[in-house]
């Protein structure tokens, strides 16, 4: 070949080149691509197990590798520089925690520690079992049943701070005892988590408590309430009491009562008005939205029916401030039916809970909010159950979705034995083994979840089944990890997540960040669904935030020979 051959075919030789250049986009849209068809090969069943009221580091706080206590307090619990002090309300550090105000442990509980014995405790985090000890002479364990926290959507973001983390003693109800954590290392959770993965950067879908969480595990969104100023049922929910800007803009801080305590070492503090609804248009879409606990608008519910005539039997009231009326946005379970794709929402003691929320309004409960001790009745707990909210699950019109979808816990132990699970699983444990502080400990709960997913290993779909374990928010409890700024609903304080599959990674703490959405964006990506509209709001508020998106949960998993 000549020079002139050469030079003239330069030219072509560098087209083709350029035609087979991936750029960084497509690369990323083919991995994307692979990741979700060996989703699809592999993964048949996802079971989510849905446990209550913990922050990661009060049980995961000093699991080997992940972001836990030891990047704020030394061993024997001393604060390193990197640990953020407790602020007093108006703004100073705290001398030392409050007292657990009311006692530490839960009515009827024994050993006791009382108010006096719970003070004067450093401003740091401390061991639940050994603290109170040379006070009280009394150590605690993982069965011990402590007092409640507030856990509300309002009170849970003047604790955040803005991302400090330090205003939880100054605004919990509970005073220091926020504060602590247990040594769990010695549960069955703890060794599933080792031998597993770990998720250490997983936070509660919104701010607040349980009833809000568990509306966002099933549409990403929060429930709306029309006219709560002055609903058609004449029933009175209240409404929050915050303050406002200069401009008349609602905070994310409630209003305090002028006798209020000044400082947190003097009491718990006292609100105008912690209610149910956020304020008219708080979310910026000219509605009311319920934040706090509401209850089902069918039975089982906290409120009694009207009466006994009829169908009547199958309702909450619908005058009583509490009752939500029933929701129609789009939830999950909608967009798997649209598919084809086959779920069920199971819950420990439902079939109890109907029999027993379908009686005369003046018969006694002994199913439903019912914990006779902290080891005895089930207590089903209503706001825990969120399709029951919807009405697509209303007991006369949808008798039949509601037996198709709403199921008891002995019916997943019996669809696990059989084979027959459906595609998507959802699993809510009962009141006495949810973990929930004030009427559940943590040692009963961990007994229950572990053996179901023994049970679940068992099961003929094991080969090709997901288990997520996580809780659906904080409990009122501190964690030294400030969430990611999002949108106005959350996300919220940290929790613990567990991925346990033949296709979790072995041994690894995934740091990825998540929330409880993540959840549903896995769902979403495997069975190909609609995305929610929640799901694309909460990533488009982290970017404009300059936050990372949530993943979908798909970096703990490994699929062998799968190339992707």
């Amino acid at each position: 070949m000549n020079s002139i051959t050469s030079v003239r075919s330069i030219p072509l030789a560098c087209a083709i080149a350029l035609a087979c250049v991936v750029t960084p986009a497509q690369s990323e849209q083919r991995q994307d691509r692979a990741v979700t068809e060996a989703l699809q090969r592999n993964l048949d069943t996802i079971v989510v197990i849905y446990a209550e009221n913990r922050a990661f580091d009060n049980v995961f706080g000093r699991f080997p590798g992940a972001h836990g206590l030891g990047e704020v307090v030394d061993r024997s619990g001393r604060p390193r520089a990197a640990y953020v002090p407790q602020k007093d309300r108006d703004g100073s550090v705290l001398a030392t925690l409050p007292q657990t105000w009311g006692g530490l442990t839960a009515a009827g509980v024994t050993p006791v520690i009382t108010q006096a014995a719970s003070g004067g405790l450093p401003n740091a985090p401390f061991e639940i079992e050994t603290a109170f000890a040379p006070a009280s002479g009394v150590e605690l364990s993982t069965s011990t049943v402590t007092r409640d926290l507030y856990h509300r959507f309002f009170e849970n973001q003047m604790e955040i701070n803005g991302g400090k983390n330090d205003g939880f003693a100054a605004w919990a109800d509970a005073g220091g005892l926020t504060m602590g954590h247990f040594d769990y290392s010695g549960s069955r959770l703890y060794a599933l988590a080792r031998r597993y993965t770990l998720a250490d950067n997983f936070f509660a879908g919104v701010f607040g408590g349980s009833f809000l969480n568990h509306q966002y595990l099933i549409c990403a969104c929060a429930p709306v309430y029309p006219n709560a100023d002055a609903p058609p049922s004449g029933a009175h929910p209240t409404i929050a009491v915050l303050d406002t800007d200069a401009s008349g803009a609602y905070l994310p801080h409630l209003t305090t009562k002028p006798t209020s305590p000044v400082s947190a070492l003097d009491g718990p503090p006292a609100f105008v008005l912690s209610g149910a609804i956020a304020p008219f248009n708080y979310f910026g879409d000219g509605q009311y939205h319920a934040v706090n606990t509401m209850q089902a608008p069918y039975q089982p519910s906290g409120n009694a029916p009207v009466d006994a005539t009829a169908t009547n039997l199958l309702y909450a009231g619908p005058a009583a401030p509490t009752t939500l009326p029933p929701q129609t946005q789009t939830t999950i379970g909608d967009l798997l039916d649209h598919r084809g794709v086959s779920w069920k929402w199971y819950a420990g003691s439902w079939n109890a809970a109907v029999a027993d929320g379908t009686q005369p309004p003046t018969t006694a409960r002994t199913v439903i909010y019912a914990p006779s001790t902290p080891r005895g009745n089930p207590d089903f707990q209503p706001h825990h159950a969120p399709f029951n909210y919807y009405a697509a699950f209303d007991p006369v019109t949808h008798a039949r979705e509601r037996t198709e979808h709403l199921k008891d816990y002995d019916d997943l132990v019996a669809d696990a034995g059989a084979g027959t699970l459906p595609a998507v699983v959802f699993y809510k444990p009962q009141g006495n083994f949810n973990q929930h502080e004030g009427y559940a400990n943590l040692e009963d709960g961990d007994a229950h979840i572990a053996g179901l997913i023994e049970q679940l290993r068992k099961s003929p779909q094991w080969p090709h089944m997901l288990i997520v374990v996580t809780y659906d928010e904080f409990g009122g409890v501190w964690d030294h990890v400030s969430p990611p700024a999002g949108d106005r609903l959350g996300p919220g304080t940290r929790i613990p997540a567990l991925l346990i599959s033949p296709f979790a990674k072995r041994g690894f703490v995934d740091h990825t960040q998540y929330d409880t959405a993540s959840v549903l964006r896995l769902i979403t990506r495997r069975f190909e669904l609609p995305t929610l509209p929640g799901l694309e709001s909460r990533d488009r508020a982290l970017s404009l935030n300059g936050e990372r998106p949530m993943g979908d949960l798909t970096n703990a998993l490994e699929f062998g020979r799968d190339r992707y």
